[in-house]
C-alpha cells in the first residue's frame, strides 16, 4: 500500500438528500473489507459551532463521539457500518473554521496580515481534512461536503477541496453524487440536472472523478454513455445508486457497480484482495428473513421527523437482527397521549420506549407512558429523559410525592427527584456544555443490565445536565426501584430498574450511539428479546 494518506472527496448535486453519508459510508465499509484502514469526515457548511444547539427538527438527531464531540447525524452511520469510533476532527463546521480562524486573528497568529476567505478559511479547512492523517493511522480519508454544489456556505470547502486536488494531484479523488430523475410524462430518466451540476463544479474548478446517480430506475449503457461524454468521466465511472430497500444493502449494490474498484484504480492502488463481507451478508441474510416479529412504541415528541431518533431506530434494527426479530416501531407523540387513551394508544404494544429529549413539551404523556408499562408489565426502555421521567412517575405513584419532577421542568418542585448537576450550575453557555462523552459505570452483579451487558463494568456515551437526586436514592430502593448502574468517581445514578418488573430499565447515557452492525448494543438486544417473551406470554 502507498505511503502517503489517500483523500476521497464527496460532493453533492442537484438537490440535498441524495444520501452522501450512506455512499460515503459504503464506500469506506468496502476499503475497510479490501484491508485498507479508512474512516470518514463530515464538513458541514452551517456557521453553528456543531449541532448540539440545534433543534432535531432542524437537523435530525446529534450524535455524540468518545471524546464528547457533540457531531452531525451522519457520523452515526460511519460508527454503524465500520464498527470504528469517530471523534470530534470527524466533524467540522464553518462556525469551527472560521472561531479558530479569528482566534488566530486576535493572537497575532497573522503578522499584521489581512485575513481573507483565500487563504486563511481555505488553509484552516485543509488543516481539518488532513488532521485525522497526522498518525499515520489511516490508508484512506473519506471526506463528504454537506449541503449542495451551488450553495453560497460551501464555495469555501469547494475551493479548499480544488486547491487539494491541486496540491495532492496523485492522492485525491471527488466523487459526485448527483440525481438522475424520472419524468412519468415522458416516461424517461433525464440527466440533464446531473450535466448542470457537474458543469457547476467545473465552473468552481474541480472535475469530478466518478459520478454517482441517484436513480429509481435502471441507468441503461445508453444514458451511461450519454452522462460520461458530457460530464469528462469514463464510463465506468458513472455508478448508478438505485433506491435501496435498507441503507444496508447499499454496500453490497455499490460492490455490484464496482465502485470501490473505480476509486481505487484513480488513487493507482492495487485490487488484488476482494473485500470480504460474509459477515455483512449474514447480518443481511438474517434482516431480510426474520423468524418472528414484535411491535415496541417509540414515545417522543420529534416524531414526526424520524432522523431525530435516527441512532434509536437504527439500535432496533440492529437488536431485532440479533434476535432474527422484525422491530416494527410505532412511533407515537407524547403529546397525543392521555389518561383516557393510553390504553387504546399503547394496550397492543410488545415493548415501550421513552425517547430522549429536552424541555417542558410532551412531559405529561411521557409520564403517562411509563406508568402504564410499569403497572401493565410492558416491558420498558427510558433513554436519557425517559429514564428521568421513569424515575419522577415512580416519586409521583408509587412514593406519593404528588408533586415530584425534574428542576429541568419545575424549579419550584417540592420533590426534585431530579435535579441539575452541580457543575452544570454556573453554565451561561449552551453549546458544548453539558456532561458529554464516554464515562464509566459500574453495574450491580445480577441486575438486568449487568446480565444484558454480560459485565458489571461499563462505558458509556452521555449528553445531559440533569441527574438523579442522590438525597431520594435510600426511598426510592426501599420502595422497589433499584439504582443498578453508577458512575464509580461520583456516585451518579446511570441505570435505574424495577426488580419485580420482567423487564424495566432506565439508562441516563444513549446506549444508541454504541450500536453497530458488527457489535448490536447488548441493552436493545435484551429489550427486543424481553419484547418477544411478553407477545409469546400474551
Amino acid at each position: 500500500m502507498s505511503n502517503s494518506t489517500k483523500y476521497v472527496f464527496v460532493t453533492g448535486g442537484v438537490t440535498s438528500s441524495l444520501g452522501k453519508g450512506i455512499i460515503s459510508a459504503s464506500l469506506a465499509k468496502l476499503l475497510q473489507a479490501r484491508g485498507y484502514s479508512t474512516t470518514i469526515q463530515k464538513l458541514d457548511p452551517y456557521i453553528n459551532i456543531d449541532p448540539g444547539t440545534l433543534n432535531p427538527y432542524e437537523h435530525g438527531e446529534c450524535f455524540v463521539t468518545d471524546d464528547g464531540a457533540e457531531t452531525d447525524l451522519d457520523l452515526g452511520h460511519y460508527e454503524r457500518f465500520l464498527n470504528v469510533p469517530t471523534s470530534q476532527a470527524n466533524n467540522v463546521t464553518t462556525g469551527r473554521i472560521y472561531q479558530a480562524v479569528i482566534e488566530k486573528e486576535r493572537r497575532g497568529d497573522y503578522l499584521g496580515k489581512t485575513v481573507q476567505v483565500i487563504p486563511h478559511i481555505t488553509d484552516e479547512i485543509k488543516d481539518c481534512i488532513q488532521l485525522l492523517s497526522k498518525d499515520g493511522k489511516f490508508d484512506m480519508i473519506i471526506t463528504e461536503i454537506g449541503g449542495t454544489v451551488g450553495d453560497i456556505e460551501s464555495l469555501p470547502y469547494v475551493e479548499a477541496v480544488r486547491q487539494m486536488l491541486w496540491e495532492h494531484e496523485e492522492d485525491c479523488i471527488v466523487i459526485h453524487l448527483t440525481l438522475v430523475p424520472y419524468l412519468s410524462a415522458a416516461g424517461e430518466l433525464k440527466t440533464k440536472p446531473t450535466q448542470h451540476s457537474v458543469k457547476q463544479m467545473m465552473e468552481l474548478g474541480v472535475q469530478p472523478d466518478i459520478l454517482c446517480c441517484r436513480t429509481e430506475h435502471e441507468l441503461d449503457l445508453t444514458l451511461r454513455k450519454k452522462i460520461a461524454k458530457f460530464c469528462n468521466v469514463s464510463i465506468n465511472a458513472v455508478i448508478e445508486a438505485r433506491d435501496a430497500n435498507s441503507i444496508y444493502d447499499v454496500p453490497l449494490l455499490m460492490q455490484a457497480e464496482e465502485l470501490d474498484k473505480v476509486v481505487l484504480q484513480k488513487l493507482g492502488l492495487i485490487t488484488k484482495t476482494n473485500p470480504d463481507l460474509s459477515d455483512w451478508k449474514a447480518f443481511l441474510q438474517r434482516l431480510n428473513n426474520p423468524k418472528k416479529e414484535v411491535t415496541i412504541g417509540l414515545i417522543g415528541k420529534y416524531v414526526e421527523l424520524k432522523d431525530s431518533y435516527k441512532s434509536i431506530s437504527e439500535s432496533f434494527i440492529h437488536g431485532g437482527v440479533a434476535n432474527e426479530t422484525k422491530v416494527n416501531v410505532e412511533w407515537i407523540h407524547s403529546e397525543t397521549l392521555t389518561k383516557d387513551n393510553i390504553q387504546e394508544s399503547l394496550g397492543h404494544l410488545n415493548g415501550i420506549l421513552v425517547a430522549p429529549g429536552f424541555g417542558t413539551r410532551g412531559i405529561s404523556g411521557k409520564i403517562e407512558a411509563v406508568n402504564f408499562a410499569r403497572e401493565n408489565n410492558i416491558p420498558f426502555l427510558g433513554i436519557c429523559l425517559g429514564m428521568q421521567v421513569a424515575v419522577i412517575e415512580f416519586a409521583r405513584n408509587v412514593l406519593k410525592m404528588t408533586d415530584a419532577n425534574s428542576t429541568e421542568i419545575s424549579e419550584k418542585t417540592k420533590f426534585p427527584v431530579i435535579s441539575m448537576m452541580e457543575e452544570q450550575k454556573q453554565v451561561s453557555y449552551f453549546g458544548g456544555t453539558m456532561r458529554l462523552g464516554t464515562y464509566k459505570c459500574q453495574l450491580k452483579s445480577n441486575s438486568k443490565a449487568s446480565r444484558a451487558y454480560n459485565s458489571e463494568n461499563i462505558n458509556e456515551r452521555h449528553r445531559h445536565r440533569f441527574e438523579f437526586n442522590n438525597s431520594y436514592l435510600e426511598q426510592f430502593e426501599k420502595a422497589g426501584m433499584l439504582a443498578s448502574g453508577r458512575n464509580p468517581e461520583t456516585g451518579l445514578v446511570e441505570v435505574i430498574e424495577i426488580p419485580n418488573h420482567p423487564w424495566f430499565v432506565g439508562v441516563q447515557f444513549h446506549p444508541e450511539y454504541k450500536s453497530t452492525v458488527a457489535k448490536p448494543h447488548p441493552l436493545f438486544v435484551a429489550f427486543v428479546q424481553a419484547a418477544l417473551t411478553h407477545k409469546t406470554k400474551k
